[in-house]
């Protein structure tokens, strides 16, 4: 009876309880920072449900929650806090705590987004904050010298960027260019005909953060294209709670060539033919021209944006329009970009749909100037001037133009200027390139996201290319027969050339998250399904003279190449105890490139991490934020730069100079092209040890990472035995190359006070890459594919793909040299002692790429004043100096009397007197070419509010500042010195004005 009694009375306890327990009530309160300033956006979730609201623009919320719940407040760079609300006074006030605002840090990754505490791979983050400052056409130049291992050689024409190499690339004959990411849509890494660079159509004020994966286990999620490193671009958009904001900015700049190869002048030559050839002076000009002044002009730029962005209630938003336009230092060389951009965030149904759209589109105009005129520019007599009233100069527009009679030295360099101004080479490039996301949190499994992601990227480019009858370049290029008439001289081009690329994405992934409160550990898994389909529609254009008569017909009007990729993939991150985190990748990819039987492939990834600081030992040290052991190891594919259909048999057709004559009639002929129908993926097999630590609250941060990986199956030309193939060569699968290396990267802020304040970044890092297979089998003699082609002799090549070298290692004869020093013309080591020189005495000597870089950028901020730098430089990477090698020597100038080229001061040092494919290969001419590079010096002052809230910015900046290096030429960032664009130094001042 008691115990009956008992259980009663317990059963109305509970009945009574239980209602008081989930009696819910109207919580309100305000959310501030230390400062007592209001924190807009937080996160205010009711730990009991599902239910939550954020902090509108003062800071306020109000939620319902159960009287005995508890409320979980958080927002990125603070310390998440839980209000017990049984013993809370209301309504609440709460004051949230900075955290280390590295830690909190929102890193993109494929398909999602990590805190950066949570990432077990190897991923460098770059926000807008850190970019390079001043006149930039391409995203590429804002990372130059940013991110340890990542290396950007800049091109000076306007909108090339530069190329792109991440842990030295990975591929010999396939492409060393990264993936590039904008926004969820993978691009393709070949720019459409006309535009100068695949990046050059988007504008850089429009990008907001960039993020670079380098090992496998960060890139794996990208299969078989990421084995060169994968790029993240997020642009900008509108937050949650923002009040409307506009943004103006106005830049302009000027630019000069910052340097010049050194030439002889007019008098420096004239004293040398008298020495070397006295009974030519009287052949000489008496003009005294620079022909490099001649050529280059102090070019102007200028970047005019707008900008409004904010939130319409719970639909965050983004607009901008962009003009830039930059004349590059060559004359004629010049690029105009429009461009725009829309952005929507709508936040749905509670906020469990969340949409993100955005749009990019661009118009650019370019014309290209005609880059012959730098080399012409180098080796033109100064004694000529540019222009000659003779008539018989008259019918190549007035020109100074080399003869014999009245007819063209054939052989003879043409006229820098005319180079430039009787060539028209104009485009006009339109881009789109955009997607919808949508992001829906399942309202009865909240712990479950389902994503779509529909892209598309769209490019067309179309150009002319127009060249007088009345120019030295365009002259007696064509003889046609007409109407039976004896042979009639046509000249000049007028062509145009026109095409189109369109890429279609569509992505469909599953993301789960769960706290799994009992264990202490978190399960974050994704799966999902790709498939992404490029075409292109190629226009093959007549080829015709300047007055339209046809020359030839393309064999193909058009062409309309096509691939598609069809992916699934999945992701599971698992931490436990916040402290121990797993990350396991897969991806499978199948690509249409290949046949059947090679058409997939599987790219794993495994990765462990372990925050050492969350261990007992170091929980406690307060001035430890962080401190994490990474370990990684993953397989990568690549794809990129093989063809479409190389796989299937095909049979080429005969260009229209090479028929086959049946008769008296003569026709195009199909012949079969070889082919490998086994040809596959590229792979490359990556691990990957790392530190990541931070101190003093973010005060000191940084990475340490060492990293070994193996490409094998690299596409490589090779012979194949007479009568197995429809060729002596073939493309296949043979090759093997070894990397490795360490990157070392660090942040610091050693002074900060109210008025002052200096951050430092540094990064080093060094690569060894070392081809280790290139053929099926061990050929006898077989020294390795050639590469870099030198001007100067016949077939000439001055580096080398080998077994055990580097890849385009240099491959040249050793100089001899007397008592003095002085080089022995024609004079080389036997290496193999068999008394004569020939191929066999070739060897293989350094390397273009540097052994160590490293980039070191400071901002010193006082009161208003900012002033900023950014350093980097290249240790152990060599030169070819083309430009002596082909030019510095009698024959070079002299041309047997018939027309006169100018040379360097070195032929007064080494006074050879002739060349051959030997002396142009000599070693003589290989250089060392460390640097150090001053990229970027900005000096900004803040005007802080001006009137009402609009405040004001002024900044000015100089770029390509100096370079200190032992080789005094164009360029020491190149493996080869001819002809090169030179690099602008840049004058730039902004203002920007925001509303």
């Amino acid at each position: 009876m008691n115990k009956v009694l008992r259980l009663v009375l317990l059963c109305l306890t509970l009945m009574i309880a239980l209602p008081a327990l989930a009696q819910e009530i109207q919580v309100k309160g305000r959310v501030i920072d230390e400062k007592g300033e209001a924190v807009i956006g937080a996160a205010v979730k009711v730990k009991e449900s599902t239910k939550g609201a954020l902090t509108d623009l003062d800071g306020n919320f109000t939620v319902s929650a159960p009287r005995k719940g508890h409320l979980i407040i958080s927002f990125m760079g603070f310390k998440s806090q839980t209000i017990d609300l049984s013993t809370s006074k209301l309504p609440l006030k709460i004051t949230l705590q900075e955290e280390s605002q590295s830690l909190k840090e929102v890193v993109v990754v494929g398909y999602g987004s990590m805190q950066k505490k949570d990432l077990t791979g190897s991923i460098s983050s770059i926000s807008e904050k850190n970019f390079q400052k001043g006149a930039i056409s391409t995203a590429s130049e804002l990372l130059v010298g940013k991110v340890a291992g990542v290396q950007i050689t800049p091109d000076g024409s306007p909108g090339a960027g530069g190329r792109i190499r991440i842990r030295g690339g990975a591929s010999l004959n396939a492409s060393n260019d990264p993936l590039i990411v904008i926004d969820g849509v993978p691009i393709e890494n070949t720019a459409v005909s006309g535009a100068p660079n695949i990046l050059s159509t988007i504008n850089p004020q429009d990008i907001a953060s960039m993020n670079v994966l380098k090992d496998a286990s960060a890139t794996a999620i990208y299969g078989s294209r990421a084995s060169n490193g994968v790029i993240m671009i997020t642009t900008k958009r509108g937050k949650l709670g923002q009040k409307t904001q506009i943004a103006v900015s106005v830049q302009n700049s000027l630019s000069e060539a910052a340097r010049r190869v050194r030439v002889l002048s007019a008098d420096e030559y004239r004293a040398l033919i008298q020495r070397i050839a006295p009974a030519s002076v009287n052949k000489l000009g008496n003009a005294s021209t620079d022909w490099q002044d001649e050529i280059y002009q102090l070019a102007y730029g200028g970047d005019y944006n707008l900008s409004i962005s904010g939130a319409a209630g719970k639909v965050p938003y983004r607009a901008s329009a962009g003009f830039y336009h930059q004349q590059g230092v060559l004359k004629t060389d010049q690029m105009n970009r429009a461009s725009g951009s829309i952005s929507l965030s709508p936040r749905l149904f509670d906020s469990h749909l969340a949409i993100d759209a955005n749009v990019k589109f661009s118009a650019t105009h370019n014309r290209f100037a005609n880059k012959d005129a730098i080399g012409a520019a180098v080796q033109f007599d100064p004694t000529r001037p540019v222009r000659d009233n003779d008539p018989k100069y008259a019918p190549y527009g007035g020109y100074f133009t080399w003869l014999d009679g009245t007819s063209l030295q054939k052989l003879a360099p043409r006229n820098p200027v005319a180079l430039l101004e009787q060539k028209e080479d104009v485009s006009d490039v339109f881009r789109t390139i955009g997607n919808v996301k949508f992001d829906y949190k399942v309202h009865f499994l909240p712990d479950l996201r389902l994503n779509v992601n529909l892209g598309y990227d769209y490019a067309s480019g179309k150009g002319t290319i127009i060249i007088p009858e009345n120019s030295s370049i365009g002259w007696e290029r064509f003889t046609l027969k007409q109407n039976g008439k004896p042979d009639v001289l046509k000249s000049g081009t007028n062509n145009s050339y026109e095409q189109q690329k369109r890429s279609l994405l569509f992505d469909i992934y599953a993301n789960y998250v769960k706290e799994l409160t009992s264990l202490r550990s978190r399960v974050d898994l994704m799966a999902g399904y790709s498939y992404q389909d490029w075409k292109t529609n190629v226009h093959n254009s007549p080829d015709y003279t300047y007055d339209k008569t046809l020359v030839s017909s393309p064999v193909f009007p058009v062409d309309y190449p096509q691939n598609t990729l069809v992916s699934f993939y999945g992701r599971l991150n698992y931490s436990l105890m916040d402290r121990y985190l797993f990350t396991a990748t897969v991806r499978a990819d199948g690509s249409s490139r290949f046949s059947p039987d090679n058409r997939w492939g599987i790219f794993p990834a495994l990765a462990f991490a372990w925050r050492m600081n969350q261990e007992n030992f170091l929980k406690h040290v307060t001035w430890l934020d962080d401190l994490k052991l990474r370990l990684g190891y993953g397989v990568t594919g690549q794809q990129d730069g093989i063809g479409n259909y190389t796989y299937l048999p095909f049979y080429s057709l005969s260009t229209n100079t090479a028929k086959y004559q049946l008769g008296n009639t003569y026709y195009n002929m199909l012949r079969p092209a070889a082919y490998d129908a086994n040809i596959h993926w590229e792979t490359t097999a990556t691990s990957n040890i790392g530190l990541d630590f931070s101190f003093l609250k973010g005060r000191l941060s940084g990475t340490l990472d060492f990293y070994h990986r193996n490409t094998k199956d690299l596409l490589n030309e090779i012979p194949v035995p007479a009568g197995s193939n429809f060729s002596n060569r073939i493309l296949t699968n043979v090759g093997n190359i070894e990397g490795k290396g360490f990157e070392l990267s660090i942040t610091a802020t050693p002074i900060q006070t109210k008025r002052f304040s200096w951050d430092v970044t540094y990064n080093i890092s060094s690569n060894s890459t070392k081809i280790t297979k290139l053929n099926a089998v061990d050929l006898p003699g077989y020294q390795g594919v050639p590469t870099g082609h030198v001007e100067g002799g016949t077939g000439t090549n001055a580096q080398i793909h080998s077994v055990g070298h580097a890849p385009g290692t240099f491959f040249l004869y050793q100089q001899k040299y007397d008592a003095q020093g002085k080089p022995l013309e024609g004079q080389f080591v036997d290496r193999n002692d068999d008394k004569v020189i020939n191929e066999q005495d070739k060897y293989r000597t350094h390397s273009p790429e540097p052994k160590v870089t490293m980039g070191l950028s400071t901002s010193l901020s006082f009161d208003r004043w900012t002033l900023s730098t950014s350093l980097r430089s290249n240790i152990g990477n060599y030169i070819y100096d083309n430009i002596n090698a082909y030019m510095a020597h009698h024959a070079a100038v002299l041309n047997s009397g018939q027309y006169f080229k100018n040379t360097t001061p070195e032929i007064n040092n080494s006074n050879f007197t002739n060349t051959s494919n030997t002396q142009i290969l000599s070693d003589y001419y290989l250089h060392k070419a460390s640097f150090i590079k001053m990229d970027n010096l900005s000096l900004g002052y803040d005007f802080g509010r001006i009137f009402g809230k609009a405040s004001l910015r002024a900044s000015a900046t100089v770029q390509n500042v100096f370079t200190l290096s032992p080789y005094k030429g164009i360029d020491p960032e190149r493996a080869i010195d001819f002809s090169l664009y030179p690099i602008p130094r840049t004058y730039t001042l902004n203002l920007s004005l925001t509303l």
